[in-house]
């Protein structure tokens, strides 16, 4: 048997979350001769318990897919990791420790305090991120990668609005814009984690629009990204 634990954060109804998660995993390893259970840590991780003929090649298969928790960072590596906050000091990413992107290392999305610069890309708690550990001058930086800035500004440069929801699934997500009778107003719902999506708006469709319809009938945080004018 062997036991890892995997870079996935249960958050939220952990009932529905777990769910999610095993049904997430066991497709991943449908074609291994291993078994998977879930379990959480203290910290909200997803801990694995693997068993079968194949619970080395699994184990080594999930932790290269999702990767895990780390307990230190070092300077010059990238790691992914999840939104825990966002304050006037800045945004808190937990990659196994919990490392601070200060207004200074948040200066490619842009001008404004740490809550603007957020509000303006959606970002809100427990969205997968990557970030990168930098050393400038005799200072040590965290910032976000130049691959997730770009992603986030592809988004805003889109030529459509997005909205961004977290502890829901696919499915719960698109009941809620069907009910709301919002279904010709998005072109689709994006997976960005296992709990995490983005709502793709049509050009004539305005996001905070959406959130107002659909936000009473999630259990989420939703952020909206507008599109540049």
């Amino acid at each position: 048997m062997k036991s890892i634990i995997l870079l996935l954060k249960i958050y939220g109804s952990r009932d529905r979350a777990v769910h999610s998660f095993e049904a997430v995993i066991a497709n991943d390893i449908k074609d291994i001769d291993a078994s998977a259970q879930i379990h959480i840590t203290k910290d909200g991780w997803v801990q694995i318990e693997i068993t079968g003929e194949d619970d080395e090649f699994c184990a080594n298969y999930l932790l290269t897919k999702y990767g895990a928790p780390v307990k230190e960072a070092e300077i010059g590596q990238v790691y992914k990791g999840y939104i825990d906050s966002i304050n006037e000091n800045g945004i808190l990413v937990d990659i196994g420790i919990k490392v601070n992107i200060t207004l200074d290392g948040l200066k490619p999305l842009g001008i404004g305090d740490v809550k603007q610069i957020a509000s303006r890309f959606g970002i809100i708690p427990h969205l997968p991120v990557s970030i990168e550990i930098v050393k400038v001058d005799n200072d040590t930086k965290v910032c976000f990668t130049k691959e997730q800035v770009d992603l986030w500004w592809k988004w805003k440069k889109s030529g459509t609005d997005r909205v961004i929801a977290n502890a829901t699934t696919r499915s719960e997500l698109k009941a809620a814009v069907k009910k709301t009778g919002h279904s010709r107003d998005i072109y689709g719902i994006e997976r960005i984690g296992i709990m995490e999506h983005a709502i793709v708006c049509r050009e004539k469709t305005d996001a905070p629009g959406i959130v107002a319809h659909i936000g009473p009938l999630l259990k989420s945080e939703l952020g909206v990204i507008i599109k540049h004018s």
